[in-house]
């Protein structure tokens, strides 16, 4: 049997709608047992716990975590290829030991990479990516700002990488690589391997009342402090600088604004974050078999543990037999 064809479970659910206990709590439950993954594109930095909530130990409760603290945030970036190949490991990993994969998200592009792989596309002829390596950056992306102007806008202005990339598919294609990825995203997913997927569902004004609580909690175990750290040992790498709430408070440090005032804009920016990831978790419930929890502060979570490993163990999540 590949690596492809076993089963994992994936915990999807936007930002503090629980999904670090209830992840603990089903590997803990399982009759195989179970190990975490995170697919969470912030967790993967070195020193940045408090703002991406990373798991402590004792949240971990002495289960298996994967893809936590493996980049350095003052690089350039982690790709999701990167994330990929070390998720894919994992996976395969658990699998020997005779336990479940647990894949807790998160990034939008990290779990439809892995359930249905990645958009790579146009393979681009060698003249045209020479010609384009001779330029200046600066000529780049101008070219970028009036050729394809939204993919101009996601990419940050020194990023030259990725510029070319950008103008080398617009040149090959004659289509913008924004369009090609748009309907890529926009597809719904056909998983290439036996899931459970779980959505956890939120009303909007609950789960914004657990994101205000939670970022008052960051600030009180030091938030501020572990920017501070994080700052000191050099410029932060483009990505890790984009996070929610290290931008707020690196500007409060810089003297752009008050502390009290980061903080709001935290709290703003975490909302937009949990509406925008609310609207991609629901093309994951177009597809077949998915697990939704409706989620509330009445919830009892080993009921829902209950529930989930009940689904697990039903014949029709793959054929035949059922996925543990």
């Amino acid at each position: 049997m590949t690596n492809e064809s076993k089963p994992i479970l994936v915990l999807v659910g936007p930002t503090a709608s629980g999904k670090t206990a209830l992840s603990v709590q089903l590997a803990s439950g399982l009759p195989t047992g179970g190990e975490c993954i995170s697919a969470d594109s912030m967790q993967v930095y070195q020193g940045m716990d408090i703002g991406t909530a990373t798991p402590t130990e004792e949240e971990r409760a002495g289960i298996p975590h994967h893809l936590l603290d493996v980049a350095d945030p003052h690089d350039t970036g982690f790709t999701v290829h990167d994330w990929l190949k070390a998720a894919e490991t994992a996976i395969a990993e658990i699998h020997r030991r005779g336990s479940l994969p647990i894949v807790v998200g998160g990034t939008n592009l990290y779990l439809r990479g892995l359930l249905e792989g990645v958009f790579e596309g146009q393979s681009i002829p060698a003249e045209i990516r020479s010609a384009l390596e001779a330029l200046p950056t600066e000529a780049l992306r101008q070219r970028l700002v009036k050729l394809d102007p939204v993919s101009a806008q996601r990419i940050h202005a020194n990023d030259r990488r990725r510029t070319i990339r950008a103008l080398e598919v617009m040149e090959a294609t004659g289509s913008p690589i924004s369009s090609q990825q748009t309907q890529w995203a926009d597809a719904i997913m056909q998983p290439r391997r036996p899931a459970l997927i779980v959505c956890l569902d939120w009303h909007p004004s609950e789960l914004n009342q657990r994101i205000n609580r939670r970022v008052g909690l960051m600030m009180e175990q030091g938030f501020l402090e572990e920017v501070q750290r994080l700052r000191a040992s050099g410029p932060l790498g483009r990505q890790a600088t984009e996070a929610v709430g290290y931008k707020e408070l690196a500007g409060y440090l810089d003297g752009s604004c008050k502390l009290s005032e980061a903080i709001e804009q935290i709290k703003i920016r975490s909302r937009r974050y949990g509406k925008q990831q609310r609207t991609w978790i629901r093309r994951f419930h177009a597809i077949p078999g998915v697990f939704r929890v409706a989620c509330s502060e009445k919830n009892d979570p080993a009921e829902v543990v209950q529930q989930i490993v009940a689904r697990l163990e039903e014949p029709s999540n793959s054929p035949g037999r059922p996925i543990i």
